[in-house]
């Protein structure tokens, strides 16, 4: 990797990402330096692997790409190319339909760009200027509608120049491992209603051998992907003519998830939570109370009963609330902990739904805890804890992200201060690390957000802990204090999975669909030799059954091992083989598919075996 200076970064940067780079303005490239510039607040940056090396590296390879593309394609018109978490991406119009064996041509082009080492140049002219330079182009008219009036920046390498505010890089040369990984389709700006335009994502790094690392998990991600294992293991389903975004449970699935609420649900009581349920459907005028209708509104599904306007539920937040206010309230009371497995809806365009990941409707494993101020830190800590417990379980790493008040918010700067210093203060206290998330709080309140990380070393977003100070205040909620006085109590939104359906999405691509024993929807798979074993194998079913443990009898008229083989596709923890020697000594030989073992066991050692593996798992 090069050590010649690449540009230059903010010191103290809050910015953790690649992609957070790119949308702030901690980055100075060095074609934006000019004669005096002050860089007392900045530090050299050189090329490598960090976030803002990788920011621009990036950011240059969406460049490079269309400058190939406009080269292949002398007619393609450019709209958008940012970062984004895993590389890049462009969208841009061409007549051509472009699939997957196109894009080693483009590469080809790109690389000979990079072996010209062209120098990358910005220059600034007035926006009205650039309507005028660009004037035959619709898309960059487009882009300029998103920009302020002014100067603008246009950035040039080679008979290549698009509109752009960087950063980039000061040369091509430095552009030497990057890969184009697929082809999409993306509505112009994200509008559905609007027309479709090409978009060909890609990522770049450093050096080869990071590359190499990447796309070996890129690859690896595709056997995993939950959308095939979701159907090979007869988990989950979708079908048009329902609508898109909405997931048909199949019985293993279902099984699975049941499995999963019977878990938690034990684990809740015994923490003190309380179970509640809200409807699914308010009137409009609590969402207006709560600001949901004013910040929420675009993601929210509306009708009418008797000329009065309903919103279906995106939360269970004011459901809580109205069951809060269903009796009087005393400090002696506080805290009071509700939970709820609460079926939510939000609208989420076509484009974004993408399997369990992104859909239209789920379940959240929510709750709300209303408490006295002095009480948050403990509270918080004590979810944490809980957190904690829960992600060790399932085999995931976390880490913590404080987000802050967005620009679309409701509340004073005052309340969000107290309620961002609260959740600080938590973690302080306990010596937890946690990035800054600036502006990615919700409209009501900051929150912690738990980033679980998979096998494949990938980041999701699941949990969420939210101190709220203005619903309570939009409600006007109460308690009675010690001395009489009517307060006011804080509220804490809650979710450690984050919603059901994505946690299973994640956990089936972390697993590979080989789920841990005591969630998984089929436990163990029980092979008769032949029809002589079909009635001891009924009653072994039974038995595991009563234990609360499910399991599969492959029982077709196929021989022992084609059996076999159908078990193992479906990934069982166990497998159980049943002849003569098994029925006439009341024993099964044993295939534990985890533990790489096979062994002889008596029937009631199997089922104590099968007891074990149910509670070796602690909360």
């Amino acid at each position: 990797m090069s050590k010649e200076l690449i540009a230059y970064t903010k010191l103290n940067s809050t910015a953790t990402s690649p992609k957070e780079f790119y949308e702030s303005d901690f980055i100075l490239d060095t074609q934006s330096l000019q004669d005096g510039t002050n860089t007392s607040e900045f530090q050299e940056l050189y090329l490598d692997n960090s976030p803002a090396s990788l920011c621009l590296l990036r950011h240059s390879c969406a460049h490079l790409m269309a400058q190939a593309i406009k080269a292949l394609y002398p007619e393609a018109k450019f709209f958008v190319g940012p970062v984004v978490d895993e590389g890049f991406y462009y969208d841009f119009r061409v007549n051509a339909r472009l699939n997957e064996e196109d894009l080693a041509r483009i590469e080809a082009k790109m690389k000979a760009y990079v072996e010209q080492k062209l120098e990358i140049t910005k220059y600034e002219i007035d926006k009205s200027e650039a309507r005028l330079k660009f004037q035959d182009d619709d898309l960059k008219q487009e882009v300029m509608l998103r920009i302020p009036e002014g100067k603008v920046s246009i950035y040039k390498q080679g008979d290549f120049e698009d509109l752009c505010r960087g950063p980039h890089m000061p040369n091509t040369k430095y552009l030497q491992h990057f890969k184009l990984t697929r082809v999409a389709g993306a509505y112009l700006g994200g509008d559905e209603k609007r027309e479709m335009l090409t978009r060909i994502y890609g990522t770049a790094f450093a050096d080869k051998q990071s590359l190499k690392e990447y796309l070996h998990i890129i690859e690896e991600a595709k056997k995993r992907d939950h959308r095939k294992l979701g159907n090979e293991l007869k988990l989950f389903a979708f079908d048009e003519q329902i609508g898109g975004g909405l997931p048909l449970w199949l019985e293993n699935g279902a099984k699975m998830r049941s499995r999963l609420e019977q878990i938690l649900y034990k684990i809740h009581r015994l923490r003190g939570y309380e179970p509640v349920r809200g409807p699914e459907l308010l009137k409009a005028e609590v969402w207006k109370i709560s600001g949901h209708y004013d910040n929420f509104k675009e993601n929210m599904y509306f009708t009418y009963i008797d000329e009065q306007e309903y919103g279906i539920k995106p939360m269970n937040c004011v459901g809580h609330i109205k069951i809060y206010q269903s009796e009087v309230r005393s400090y002696r009371d506080l805290p009071i902990k509700y939970f709820e497995y609460g079926l939510v809806h939000r609208h989420e365009k076509s484009g974004v739904l993408h399997g369990l990941f992104r859909v239209r409707e789920f379940t959240q494993d929510d709750a709300h805890i209303f408490c006295m101020p002095t009480q948050i830190k403990e509270l918080v800590l004590e979810i944490l804890d809980f957190v904690s417990s829960l992600m060790r379980a399932f085999g995931f790493e976390y880490e913590m992200e404080i987000s802050t008040k967005p620009a679309k918010a409701i509340g004073s700067d005052e309340v969000w201060e107290h309620a961002t210093k609260a959740l600080k203060e938590a973690l302080d206290e306990q010596g937890l690390k946690y990035g800054i998330d600036e502006g990615g709080g919700a409209f009501y309140g900051p929150k912690i957000d738990i980033k679980i990380t998979d096998a494949l070393k990938r980041k999701w977003q699941c949990g969420t802990i939210q101190v709220d100070f203005n619903l309570p205040e939009r409600f006007e909620l109460e308690y009675t204090a010690s001395d009489n006085t009517r307060q006011r109590p804080v509220m804490l939104h809650r979710a450690i999975l984050g919603s059901f359906e994505r946690f299973i999405g994640i956990l089936t691509e972390h697993c590979g669909g080989e789920f841990p024993f005591f969630i998984a929807p089929i436990q163990v798979g029980i092979v008769p030799i032949n029809e002589n074993h079909i009635n001891y194998a009924k009653s072994i079913q039974k038995a595991l059954l009563e234990c609360g443990v499910d399991s599969a009898l492959y029982d077709k008229n196929e021989s022992l091992s084609k059996k076999i083989r159908t078990a193992e596709k479906q990934k069982l923890p166990m497998i159980i083989v049943l002849g003569d020697e098994e029925v006439a000594q009341n024993s099964v030989a044993l295939r534990d598919r985890r533990a790489k073992i096979q062994k002889n066991l008596k029937l009631e050692e199997l089922i104590t075996l099968v007891k074990e593996k149910m509670d070796e798992v602690v909360f």
